[in-house]
């Protein structure tokens, strides 16, 4: 089944949301009838099937869950993927466990919707089953996500002797099944060299499989990761298999491994050490055929002395150690990545392909990207959009009130009046104590980004679950 042969449901009671889905969707062919309620969206499945559904969780009348329990009857193995605000996070773990195939946190950008429902579309396209039927395949690769650096079209970009050198260490390791421990700040690209890994290796043909663990509630870990038995807890209405069973045959990522509760931790070990699970509610054990790739922005060594992380574990990972290198330490990869990026985002966006200027170049090369490649996609993005030229210039593409230097962070004075009205804003003129700073820089972050949580934590440089902690500890658990 290819896009132009799916057909998705949009069940919401917002009229606009219903508008912006239809018109994302559209973009990949897909046919899109919509429902401003659970009743109407049931009467439109007794009619048709449908590819996948996308549903609010909570509407007047039939809620999202009460739809996804009645569709269950009418269609079984009809794809769900539900829709839900923060503050509702409980509603989302529980369509989880009732077999919804994923769920979207509003606000959620158009590129995540679009990377999670042609994960479902294309995981059912390569699904021998009949169209409708639910298919436990992993979600293959979005390239270009909001949390991966870029690969060439013959693999990762590499121009620096740092990154050349990596690569080399890749080929030596891919063809093995020791576990692979890779470390390197936020943005660094640990995913992208991840899958760089698994398409060296004789998997390749195999799943590959990623688990954001700082994105899952602490509740839904284990079932996501293990699987559970139909009846096995209550509203286990289907049973599911987990990401390791998902992986069998090829590869699991673990991303973000240091924020997996320390509980989970001991059963991960135990995984490891047997190379077989136990699916919850289940008494048979399902052998397993994979390779575990974790991934860190944490210093596990120093996490496993203040007892925040296992020591048995760390060292069970931690077979194969690679470090990737922030990009101010590997400036030869700058210009190549800009200029991929570059492409990409002209052709996404419909724009003619530009060019980077010498001035350009220059400024590039005298960042630090504390962000790394992430930042720097960001940076390119914007200047697709914002420049109109065919060549694109440091002083044509920030955004009013922005300005940028080409001479870069170095030569910025410590006086500098935008620092100056940074602190302020932040600081204010009163005395305050750091965790009132620290509560401040959050609250605004997050205002700034809409009450994105994964955005927020990005541009903090921590992980999701230290904001919803931070915000748990200031009282502010329903902050944006």
């Amino acid at each position: 089944m290819t896009a132009a042969d799916s057909r998705v449901l949009v069940v919401d009671d917002e009229e606009g949301m219903q508008m912006a889905l239809r018109e994302v969707l559209s973009r990949r062919s897909i046919r899109v009838d919509c429902a401003s309620d659970g009743a109407k969206a049931l009467e439109l499945l007794e009619k048709a099937p449908y590819s996948l559904v996308l549903s609010d969780v909570r509407m007047p009348g039939m809620t999202g869950m009460e739809l996804l329990s009645k569709a269950a009857a009418c269609r079984p193995g009809t794809a769900f993927v539900m829709m839900t605000a923060y503050g509702s996070i409980e509603d989302a773990v529980e369509a989880m466990k009732m077999g919804a195939r994923d769920y979207l946190i509003k606000p959620f950008s158009f590129e995540t919707v679009e990377s999670v429902v042609a994960g479902v579309l294309d995981g059912a396209a390569a699904d021998p089953t009949e169209a409708g039927v639910s298919s436990s395949r992993p979600r293959p690769f979005q390239a270009w996500g909001s949390n991966e650096a870029p690969l060439s079209r013959k693999g990762m970009i590499a121009v620096d002797g740092s990154s050349r050198r990596l690569l080399a260490l890749v080929d030596e390791i891919a063809d093995g099944m020791a576990t692979v421990l890779i470390q390197g700040e936020s943005g660094v690209g640990k995913e992208v060299l991840a899958r760089e890994i698994h398409r060296r290796s004789p998997r390749r043909q195999g799943p590959f499989v990623a688990v954001n663990c700082a994105a899952l509630p602490e509740g839904l870990l284990e079932s996501e990761l293990f699987g559970h038995e139909k009846g096995s807890f209550t509203g286990a209405i289907l049973t599911r298999k987990g990401k390791f069973e998902q992986a069998n045959g090829g590869t699991l990522m673990l991303d973000e491994i240091s924020e997996m509760p320390l509980n989970l931790q001991a059963k991960l070990l135990r995984v490891l050490q047997e190379h077989e699970i136990e699916p919850i509610g289940s008494a048979r054990p399902v052998p397993l055929d994979i390779r575990v790739i974790a991934t860190t922005n944490r210093p596990l060594g120093e996490w496993v002395k203040d007892g925040r992380f296992r020591e048995d574990l760390f060292y069970r990972l931690n077979v194969i150690s690679l470090a990737i290198a922030p990009l101010r330490e590997r400036r030869d990869d700058t210009l190549p990545l800009a200029e991929y990026l570059l492409e990409k985002h002209c052709r996404r966006n419909g724009r003619p392909l530009k060019k980077i200027s010498p001035e350009l170049r220059s400024y590039l090369l005298s960042q630090d990207w504390p962000g790394n490649v992430r930042e720097l996609e960001n940076f390119i993005e914007r200047a697709v959009l914002l420049c109109r030229d065919l060549e694109v210039r440091p002083d044509n593409i920030y955004l009013p009130g922005q300005a940028v230097a080409p001479e870069g962070r170095a030569q910025q004075c410590a006086d500098d009046p935008r620092l100056s009205a940074a602190s302020e804003a932040i600081l204010g003129d009163e005395p305050l104590t750091l965790e009132e700073v620290e509560k401040r820089m959050i609250i605004q972050t997050l205002e700034r980004v809409g009450g994105n949580r994964t955005r927020a934590a990005e541009q903090l440089g921590v992980s999701v679950r230290t904001v919803r902690n931070k915000l748990h500890q200031y009282g502010l658990q329903g902050a944006a």
